[in-house]
This record gives structure tokens, sequence and C-alpha cells, in this order.
């Protein structure tokens, strides 16, 4: 669905010609991964969030940074799992593997949407998996309801992407994202295997609905157009890693 830019973009247009947006829009796309991509992305982040989870409604894995809800804070999974000698038994090779081969996919079908050659977009932080319940919030991460434009959070981001894991009416109820425009809001019902992309300005606001029942797992993959925030794609630690 095409919409029309707003002025986020100005500098980045100046500075990245070849990758800013020029023109803007959300695509949902059902066919681009696979649906056993998908469940075994799922069961990675069931692995990982088994060991940490937010008191609160909403807790984050980041293969990228080791980052993981537990409690009121964040813990670096890797450092807690190689202490507890079991790095190895929760995380494979092919676990990162297949995160590369997805998170590539999904670059390729934003560069393709908007004519930007690939090795000018760059996966940026935060990446991270999602895992959102019907608990109350006790720390502000946890408010994820709340309308928001991506690029005024990080001024880095210029596409967002989200890959859902769980399907809205049978894992979950509420928890629809929503986009807030002024004639009408338009809604994006999560589904095992969706992807859902847009520009990351203005243009763009968003927000999820609270998640009333169930829970709810997704993927946010984030692309810049700055190479100076590019982030490399996570790879399982070695101990001199942790």
């Amino acid at each position: 669905m095409p919409v029309e830019c707003s002025k986020d973009f100005a500098e980045d247009i100046k500075k990245f010609k070849e990758c800013a947006p020029k023109r803007c829009s959300r695509v949902v796309m059902d066919q681009h991964i696979s649906a056993e991509e998908a469940k075994k992305l799922l069961q990675i982040a069931k692995r990982g969030l088994k060991y940490g989870g937010s008191n609160g409604g909403a807790s984050i894995l980041d293969l990228h940074s080791g980052a993981l809800s537990k409690g009121n804070k964040f813990i670096d999974i890797y450092k807690y799992l190689e202490e507890e000698g079991k790095i190895n038994s929760v995380f494979r090779k092919e676990d990162f593997d297949l995160y590369r081969t997805v998170s590539h996919k999904i670059q390729l079908a934003i560069s393709g949407e908007y004519g930007i050659p690939p090795n000018k977009l760059y996966l940026t932080h935060p990446t991270f998996f999602s895992r959102m319940t019907n608990k109350p919030a006790k720390t502000i991460h946890d408010e994820y309801w709340h309308v928001h434009i991506d690029k005024e959070t990080y001024k880095t981001f210029d596409y967002t992407s989200l890959l859902y894991l769980s399907d809205y009416g049978s894992d979950f109820t509420g928890g629809r994202f929503v986009f807030v425009d002024k004639d009408a809001n338009r809604t994006v019902d999560p589904k095992l295997g969706r992807v859902s992309f847009f520009t990351s300005g203005s243009e763009n606001s968003h927000h999820v609905e609270k998640v009333t029942s169930g829970t709810r797992y997704a993927i946010t993959v984030s692309f810049t157009c700055d190479k100076e925030h590019a982030i490399k794609a996570p790879k399982l630690p070695t101990k001199s890693q942790t």
C-alpha cells in the first residue's frame, strides 16, 4: 500500500541517495518465508526466552547483542548460558545459519520493493525476537501498545520489517499491528510466516494492540542506509567471545 512520504528522510536522501526512501509504502508478504522456516525460528525464540522473561507482558531476545529480558532488566544470555554450561544445548550453528538466511531474504524483499542495491541496505540495531502476553506492564519496556514512529525512536532506521511466528485468533487474541492514519486505522493480522515491512518515518506511525490472551511471537528486523550503524549477522559464541 503506497503512502505519502514524510519529511523524516530529508537528511538520509542527501547522504544515501541509492538507499533512502524516495517513495513510501507498507507491504505484506505471505509466501516469502516458508512455514518450516518460521516454525524453526519460533523454536529458537522459545528455547532462548525460556531462560528469561519480563515480569510484565513483553519480553525480547536479541541474538546480536545477547540481550534477554529477565525480570525488570536485561541480561546477556550468552554469558548466562556459558556460566551454566548450557549454551550448546540451547543454540546450534544451524540456528544462526537459518536466522541469517531469513534476514537476508527480508533484506532482498525490501531492496526489490524500493529499488535499492542490496549492498547499500544494512541490518541495524535493534533486531530481536519478541514475546507478548496479557501480563500487566511492570516497566516502560512492557508498554508496547503506545503509538510511535520508528525513525523518531531510532534515528538510523529507514525500513522496518516484522516476521510473525504465531497466528492471530488461534495462538493469541489482541496483538494486531495497527497503522494509525488520519482517515482510518489499518491493521495487519499476525500469521505464522507473514512478513510485513514499511518505511520507518512518520508516514507509518503505528502500535500493537494489547494482547488479551495467549502468546504472540515475532521478529523485528530493522534496516538502515547508514553503513556506520550496520550490525553483523550473529554467530554462535565461542568461550573466548563470551
